[in-house]
């Protein structure tokens, strides 16, 4: 029989465990949190410092009673959930479950047997700082929730929420989605030429930068054609040709947000799949060498701190595979943001002698894509600096009939030495030296030769919108939330139907605009991106002891329960929920007007339980000339979240629907039918043939009226945040122009 217990939370982490412990030791799992607020009510009495009420989570008494059995039975119990503030309170809910005598606390940063065996031999106390930071946190959070929403129910609608750092979180997507529909493109042209020094060399582009001195602007059409007018007979030659050598450091290893923003920018993965991946791999999978292994350290960080026994592992390994040229003189560190509670290492494997080929048998796609992901960034961090030689070559025309001069530019890169380029690049850094190509080798007052001119007409570009990436990147930058919270924030507010993915791209719904108005407007302190921020610092502060969690409590719900009596009273009802006579077609409860994202619909009023839906009859639709072919009444024109449609006029005895197609002027160069913009269900604008199905012709990007150059086929503009393009869609051309998107 055992004498020692070790609870953790998982079974995968369970099993890892075994392997390491040997016979003494029996390992469980509790399943994560066994004890939480009660779901229905407050659960914490205000008036008493905020006590707490908790209770044992439904479902966990049939965990727990084994784990009681075993723990009367056991010599020692070693409480070993995740070491970070979530793990702690899970350890202090079992200690008070389990009974205190025999309790002591374990952690360990990796899963392997050095980590376990040195956590078992050191074990300690409880940190009640810890539980207590882990604690304030979510009473806050419980206080905001329970009671902000039942006012949003009050006034807006039934089954709605807010919270602490979700709302803060819906505002800054709300912002940028109102940044972006205020913008007003303004028109400005570029100049782009491409030259060569003779017969022999290949050609390079460059792009116009000044004019006499002054930098050019060119805002219209009319401005470039007297550029292109005054270039004619030009003489053009090198003014200046600046060389010079930079290097480039390698990033810092990850850390929790950094792993989420790489993997969704070069895997394309959520934050909530890659932290489920990393989960995996942190707490073991079964390899055909070793058996059952923890892979990388703990995923949860915001550290880039790293044990010196891996670095040196690291080191050893890069001057095998690649040579002693890509092995620093020194070790490289890494600082650590200041706000960082630097707890854990960075994000790496626990061996790098275990790279990703050998195991890729042993994992799942996924699990293989973030590992390689993981142990490429670390070897990158740990090698040598890259060196680029980088080229600037400035044209001057010269033109005989007056004094002034245009200059061109043309920029250039060279990897001198790709050191940690070797094995990664971050995914900002790739794009740089796409954009950068090699220059031919030109000397100083060497003639040149133009070969075309072209100018482009751009227009400025709104902000982006958010993708899950740089909404990270921008929380971790406003120090909102923590690394563990910005995963489950995003997927909160997208399955609450505040906010809506468009590919990678996250929007507000009208749902979500109407709240984030509600909330800034009787809640601004609440909603200041500062004062989360200063709450944020306050709960790390808890664990330094340098802040007491019950007066912070105390500070925080004073003027928000003010707050929050006066919105009662100020804040206007805006539910609209009318009653109709008609019956809903499922279960025969009357039919309610209500408001959505794309305006009022009918809904049955016994929704949940019946979750019936449909169009509102409009009196703006439109009844047009067209006959329905399959009943033969009039068709009428609708409108949807999708754009306008025509309806038969018979429903819902007839449900006939058609598209209303918006030719663009163009044809299609499969069957030469109409071209025309179309939405998908996400409402996303492609463009494809009139004829479909009979004709599949279909194209993200917008068709030009402008023929291709090369073989006279179909020409379409596609845009990114670096260039804009004119390509054809000829399978067998090449045929690609590239221009700069910003403005020189």
């Amino acid at each position: 029989m055992a004498n020692n217990l070790v609870i953790v939370e998982s079974p995968a982490k369970a099993k890892t465990l075994k392997k390491f412990l040997g016979a003494d030791y029996d390992v469980k799992a509790c399943g994560g949190h066994v004890r939480d607020l009660p779901p229905s009510t407050l659960g914490v009495d205000i008036k008493n410092n905020f006590e707490p009420k908790y209770q044992v989570i439904r479902g966990k008494s049939k965990i727990l009673k084994p784990l009681k059995e075993a723990a009367k039975k056991a010599k020692v119990v070693f409480l070993a959930p995740d070491p970070d503030r979530e793990g702690e309170a899970i350890a202090w809910h079992l200690s008070k479950i389990l009974g205190d005598g025999k309790i002591k606390r374990i952690e360990f940063n990796e899963i392997t047997k050095r980590a376990v065996e040195e956590a078992v031999k050191n074990p300690r106390e409880i940190n009640m700082k810890r539980v207590n930071a882990q604690q304030a946190r979510r009473i806050l959070d419980r206080l905001v929730g329970y009671k902000l929403s039942p006012l949003l129910w009050k006034k807006i609608r039934k089954g709605l929420s807010a919270g602490r750092v979700q709302s803060v979180v819906v505002e800054l997507i709300c912002e940028r989605d109102k940044l972006i529909k205020q913008f007003k493109p303004v028109e400005y042209w570029s100049m782009v030429a491409s030259f060569t020094a003779s017969d022999e060399q290949e050609k390079f582009i460059a792009k116009l930068i000044e004019k006499a001195g002054n930098k050019v602007q060119i805002g219209n059409k009319e401005e470039a054609d007297r550029i292109l007018e005054e270039l004619k007979g030009c003489v053009f030659s090198v003014s200046g040709v600046v060389k010079k050598e930079q290097k480039r450091n390698p990033s810092a290893p990850f850390i929790t947000s950094t792993l989420q923003q790489e993997a969704s920018s070069k895997l394309g993965f959520s934050p909530k799949r890659t932290m489920i991946v990393a989960q995996q791999l942190y707490e073991g999978v079964e390899t055909a060498q070793e058996g059952s292994v923890g892979l990388i350290t703990y995923m949860r960080t915001d550290s880039v701190r790293v044990a010196k026994e891996a670095q040196e592992e690291a080191r050893e390994l890069i001057a095998g595979e690649f040579g002693p040229s890509y092995v620093p003189a020194e070790i490289r560190e890494y600082k650590t943001a200041k706000q960082a509670q630097d707890a854990h290492e960075a994000v790496r494997p626990t061996s790098v002698l275990r790279k990703p080929e050998s195991i890729k048998a042993d994992l799942t796609d996924e699990q293989f894509k973030v590992y390689q992901l993981i142990w490429n960034r670390f070897m990158a961090s740990q090698m040598t600096s890259a060196v680029l030689d980088k080229t600037q070559v400035d044209i001057s025309a010269t033109c005989s009939d007056r004094a002034e001069s245009y200059v061109f530019r043309a920029n250039g890169s060279v990897v001198k030495f790709d050191g940690f380029m070797r094995i990664y690049m971050e995914s900002t850094d790739a794009e740089d030296e796409e954009k950068e190509g090699i220059l031919p080798e030109i000397k100083e007052r060497q003639d040149l030769k133009m070969l075309s001119l072209e100018p482009g007409q751009h227009f400025t570009q709104p902000p982006p919108k958010y993708t899950e990436a740089s909404l990270i990147k921008e929380l971790e930058q406003r120090g909102i939330g923590r690394p563990s919270t910005y995963a489950p924030i995003v997927s909160t507010i997208v399955d609450r139907g505040y906010v809506e993915r468009d590919g990678r791209s996250l929007y507000p719904t009208e749902l979500g605009l109407l709240i984030n108005d509600q909330l800034i407007a009787h809640f601004p302190v609440i909603m200041d991106y500062e004062f989360t921020a200063r709450m944020e610092d306050d709960l790390d502060r808890i664990l330094d002891g340098s802040v007491d969690w019950i007066s912070m409590l105390k500070e925080f719900y004073g003027p928000f329960s003010e707050s929050l009596a006066k919105a009662d009273i100020s804040m206007e009802k805006i539910k609209k929920e009318i009653m109709t006579e008609e019956k809903c077609e499922k279960c025969g409860k009357p039919m309610i007007i209500r408001s959505g994202r794309f305006g009022d619909f009918m809904a049955c009023s016994g929704y949940p339980e019946c979750k019936t839906t449909k169009p509102l009859p409009t009196e703006g639709d439109t009844e047009v000339s067209e006959k329905c072919e399959l009943c033969g009444k009039p068709m009428v024109e609708k409108r949807s979240r999708f754009g306008r449609f025509l309806a038969c006029s018979g429903y819902p005895d007839c449900k006939n629907i058609k598209s209303i197609h918006n030719p663009i002027g163009i044809k299609c160069p499969l069957d030469g039918g109409d071209i025309v913009q179309k939405k998908t269900k996400r409402g996303k604008i492609f463009y494809g043939c009139s004829n479909y199905p009979k004709c599949k012709f279909a194209s993200w990007y917008k068709p030009l009226p402008e023929k291709c150059p090369k073989c006279g086929g179909l020409l379409v503009e596609k845009t990114t945040k670096k260039f804009t393009s004119k390509k054809c869609t000829n399978e067998k051309c090449d045929y690609e122009e590239k221009q700069d998107t910003n403005p020189i």
